[in-house]
């Protein structure tokens, strides 16, 4: 049996690919002792220096929970201006006149060509000579500022990409029943849109969660990733902590995940009653030919 994309592998494939998987396994154990010998050379391992994360309530209410509290609002202010802010960016970028198409494409590619920390810089430096931000709440405001101009035009390439996705006979459709470019935009393309870009939105509203770290490491913010300076310097277990901390980044990026993930298996479910093209049903069409056109009955 072989599908569209590559035929079903033999027998000889079948053992290249037992055996592959075997010295990969082989090579990740050999590199997890290793660290786990060098980290027991250095007592790195000895019980004191993780048991404050199970024993010592403080640890949490007074360094990870608040870390935790302060990353999630600033990932969160960043993705809810983010996201509309790009959407609006990636139609504006479709747009049939060029003095909207040609300067928000030019914004969209200088922004998404600067490192995100040095948009955090600049927006700390920003706010330092226009003097209306506290200095408490300036790291976030940076933090946030940097997120979302970066964040903003990746989000806008992805509303973009996604709308082209779509077969030409969806905008072909909207003019014959008299709809506008707006109207078929809002009503056609971009609903049907979500579905194929939701996958790409996720990955990136992980990476506004992640990025968070620098404003932490950098600005002085204080998120999860800067309570590790804080809690090293009181129980002097820096890997430990750092382990921990990233357990909760784990833990926080797959919620969301699953989250997205439940939430992009119900809009297929949803959009296939209603007859939507999808993603999948783009690639079908691809793959068959006519997919099913001129077939008999």
């Amino acid at each position: 049996m072989s599908s569209v994309l590559y035929d079903k592998p033999g027998p000889k494939a079948k053992l290249r690919n037992w055996i592959y998987t075997g010295v990969f396994a082989v090579l990740v154990a050999l590199a997890l002792w290793w660290i786990l010998d060098r980290m027991a050379e250095k007592n790195q391992l000895e019980a004191d220096k993780w048991t404050p994360f199970v024993t010592d309530s403080q640890v949490w209410t007074t360094f990870l929970l608040p870390g935790l509290v302060e990353t999630l609002k600033a990932g969160l202010i960043a993705m809810v201006i983010a996201l509309p802010l790009g959407a609006a960016f990636g139609i504006a970028r479709l747009s049939d006149h060029a003095w909207v198409r040609v300067p928000v494409g030019a914004l969209v590619e200088f922004f998404r060509a600067i490192p995100v920390l040095i948009l955090m810089i600049f927006s700390s430096a920003l706010y330092v000579m226009l003097g209306t931000v506290s200095s408490d709440l300036r790291p976030l405001y940076a933090v946030v500022t940097g997120l979302v101009l970066y964040n903003a035009s990746v989000i806008a390439e992805i509303v973009r990409a996604g709308v082209l996705s779509l077969p030409r006979g969806q905008t072909d459709a909207a003019k014959a029943i008299g709809m506008r470019k707006g109207q078929t935009m809002m009503y056609v393309l971009v609903p049907q849109a979500v579905t194929a870009m939701l996958p790409a939105l996720v990955s990136q509203l992980v990476v506004i969660l992640k990025d968070t770290a620098l404003g932490g490491a950098f600005l002085g913010f204080a998120d999860l990733m800067s309570m590790n300076r804080q809690i090293s310097a009181n129980y002097s277990n820096t890997i430990a902590t750092m382990v921990t901390i990233a357990l909760i980044y784990i833990a926080v990026n797959f919620t969301l995940t699953t989250l997205a993930s439940a939430l992009e298996k119900r809009l297929r479910q949803s959009k296939r009653g209603t007859g939507a093209v999808l993603e999948g049903d783009v690639a079908e069409v691809d793959a068959g030919g006519a997919s099913g056109v001129g077939k008999a009955p």
